[in-house]
């Protein structure tokens, strides 16, 4: 039998119980992709990262419980926890290798501070689905990595009930709805069917398109964010080039071991 540690981290949070929970688990060395699959599967959560000692940082996967993901903001945050709070990371900063390049995480008082590439959107037309699955019509719709539904009010935003199924069937990762927040700049909700995941609590990966969009739009560089998910999640964005710095609290809920055969 192998046993490994695991970590279960609520990203974006100060407390637990708020964010997004993401498990990491360390690994000496890879495991076959399928067996990573079975524990990401296993864990039910949105995102499960796994990463390896490599050179002078570590080498981070994430996968969701359907399928293995480019990139994942709460589950890199959550990482960063595992290696500063209970790994003996040295030093104020963590550098990830990944399949979205070299992504580097530091200590900043509280809060982590996760250096992640920007995502560019473009203007597109509304697909019927996308109007559809969110039983609304978008003032605007852009497309990036994910669609981003630009709406008028934030209650818009929370009273949305999507019709997932439809959603699924999309030509992009998933569905950013979004529009000007009451007590911040701008609030945001994240679905991703087609990944096992209908509705995402924070998503760091989403800021990457949703800070950009809004710093054009407000005409400024740092922007406070809220995440209006049932569990909820703050995100400070700050736009340096073509990087976007994405700044929160982590907080652990589960410190255990797991046992394969």
């Amino acid at each position: 039998m192998m046993r490994l540690k695991i970590f279960q981290v609520d990203a974006f949070a100060s407390r637990v119980f708020e964010g997004n929970p993401a498990a990491v688990v360390p690994l000496r060395q890879w495991l076959p992709d399928d067996v990573l699959q079975a524990i990401a599967m296993e864990n039910n959560l949105s995102e499960t990262a796994f990463f390896v000692s490599a050179g002078k940082g570590f080498r981070l996967r994430w996968f969701t419980p359907e399928a293995e993901v480019d990139l994942c903001g709460h589950a890199t945050l959550a990482a960063a926890q595992v290696l500063f709070a209970h790994l003996g990371h040295v030093g104020p900063e963590i550098r990830f290798q990944s399949n979205s390049g070299e992504l580097r995480v530091r200590h900043e008082g509280k809060q982590l501070c996760l250096d992640f590439p920007a995502v560019a959107s473009r203007p597109c037309q509304a697909p019927e689905e996308l109007i559809d699955g969110l039983h609304a019509r978008p003032q605007q719709v852009l497309a990036g990595t994910d669609y981003l539904a630009v709406f008028e009010t934030e209650q818009i935003i929370a009273e949305l009930a999507p019709t997932f199924s439809r959603l699924a069937g999309l030509d992009r990762r998933g569905v950013i709805v979004t529009a000007p927040g009451q007590d911040c700049d701008f609030v945001s909700r994240c679905f991703y069917p087609s990944l096992a995941v209908n509705e995402d609590p924070v998503t760091g990966s989403a800021h990457c398109q949703l800070a950009p969009y809004w710093a054009k739009r407000l005409g400024r560089k740092r922007l406070s964010a809220r995440q209006l998910s049932s569990r909820g999640g703050q995100i400070d964005c700050e736009i340096q080039g073509r990087r976007v710095l994405l700044r929160g609290q982590a907080v652990t809920y589960l410190d255990g071991t797991i046992t394969l055969p």
